[in-house]
C-alpha cells in the first residue's frame, strides 16, 4: 500500500513519485478506474540524476 503522498497526482509532484509501480499496484488501479472509483493511471516516469524530489530543483542562475 501506498502512503497518502500517492492519493493526489498534486501531491506525488511535489513529494516525488515511485520509480515504477509494481505490477498488482498497476491491476489494482486498473479495476478501480474500470469501475469509476479512481482516474486511470497516467504515471509517467520522470528521469532524475539525483534523489531529490521535483519540487526542491531549481532553475539554473542565469534565468531570470
Amino acid at each position: 500500500m501506498r502512503g497518502p503522498g500517492c492519493d493526489d497526482c498534486v501531491v506525488s509532484v511535489l513529494l516525488g513519485v515511485p520509480q515504477t509501480l509494481a505490477d498488482d499496484e498497476r491491476a489494482a488501479l486498473a479495476v478501480l478506474a474500470e469501475a469509476g472509483m479512481a482516474p486511470k493511471l497516467r504515471l509517467v516516469p520522470i528521469q532524475r540524476t539525483h534523489d531529490t524530489p521535483v519540487s526542491a530543483k531549481t532553475p539554473d542562475a542565469g534565468v531570470a
